[in-house]
C-alpha cells in the first residue's frame, strides 16, 4: 500500500484526498498546520501541527514510509514549502506542489501588482480611503503604519496585533459570492481592494466586484515554488501523476 501525505488544508488538497482516500491501494494522510481553530477536514488520516522544520519532516517521511509528498499548501505558504522540498531531497521522496493557477487580468481590471505585502502597504495610501483586505490574518502587521485608510480586513479568526488604528474586521470564511461580495463593497464604501494572488474561485468574486466598480486592485503578487519541484495545477493532473487516473 502507497502512503502519500498532503501538506496542506486548501480546497485542492482535500479534493486530493477524497479521492484518493477512495483508492485501496492507498493510505492517505493529510497534514494541516493547526492555524485554524475549526478547520475543514479531509478525509483519510488527519494530523495537527507542525513537523519542527524540515529535519522532522524528513523524519517523519522516514518513520511512517511515505511514498510519495505532496505540497497542497497556500500558494504563499512559503516556509512549509521549502521544508517539504528540502525534506523530499533529504529522503529521496517523490514531491509534488499542487497550485491551483494564478489569476489572470480580463478587460476592465485595474490592477496594481506588487512583490510583497509590505510594497502593498506603503502603495495602498496613493490608492484609496477605504480599502477592502482580503490578505489574511497573519500579515495583518504589515499594515499597522498604514494611516489616512480605513482598513477592512476579512479573515477566519481575529488578526492579532500590531493592527492598523482604523480597522474594522469581518470575520467570514469563504467560498464567496457575487451577492455578497456587492454588499460588502456597498456597505463599506469600499474604494480600493487589497489581495493576494491565492488564484481559484472560491474568493474570486471580489475581483469582479471591483471590475464592475471600476476599483484599483493592489494585487501581491505569489512566490515562485522551490526550484526543481515539479507543479501541477489540478486534481486530475496530479492524480494522472501519482499513476492513479
Amino acid at each position: 500500500m502507497k502512503h502519500i501525505l498532503i501538506l496542506g488544508g486548501t480546497t485542492e488538497g482535500r479534493q486530493l484526498a477524497a479521492a484518493l482516500a477512495a483508492e485501496p491501494s492507498v493510505r492517505v494522510t493529510s497534514s494541516l498546520a493547526g492555524r485554524v481553530a475549526e478547520p475543514r477536514l479531509p478525509a483519510g488520516e488527519v494530523r495537527v501541527g507542525g513537523f519542527g522544520g524540515a529535519a522532522g519532516l524528513a523524519a517523519w517521511l522516514r518513520e511512517q514510509q511515505v511514498h510519495t509528498l505532496i505540497d497542497a499548501t497556500h500558494p504563499f505558504a512559503q516556509v512549509i514549502s521549502r521544508n517539504a522540498a528540502e525534506a523530499a531531497a533529504a529522503t529521496h521522496t517523490p514531491l509534488l506542489a499542487l497550485r491551483r493557477p494564478s489569476w489572470v487580468p480580463v478587460e476592465g481590471d485595474r490592477w496594481h501588482p506588487v512583490d510583497s505585502l509590505a510594497a502593498a502597504a506603503a502603495l495602498l495610501p496613493s490608492l484609496g480611503r477605504r480599502a477592502l483586505l482580503t490578505t489574511g490574518r497573519l500579515g495583518m502587521s504589515e499594515f499597522a503604519q498604514v494611516s489616512g485608510v480605513h482598513l477592512v480586513a476579512r479573515s477566519v479568526e481575529p488578526p492579532e496585533p500590531p493592527l492598523p488604528a482604523e480597522l474594522t474586521v469581518l470575520l467570514e470564511r469563504g467560498p464567496f459570492t457575487l451577492d455578497g461580495e456587492r454588499a460588502v463593497f456597498r456597505e463599506h464604501r469600499i474604494d480600493l481592494l487589497v489581495t493576494k494572488d491565492s488564484g481559484g474561485a472560491a474568493t474570486a468574486p471580489k475581483l469582479a466586484v471591483a471590475r464592475e466598480l471600476g476599483l484599483p486592485v493592489l494585487l501581491v503578487r505569489r512566490p515562485e515554488p522551490p526550484a526543481g519541484v515539479q507543479v501541477v495545477t489540478d486534481v486530475s493532473e496530479a492524480l494522472g501523476e501519482l499513476g492513479l487516473w
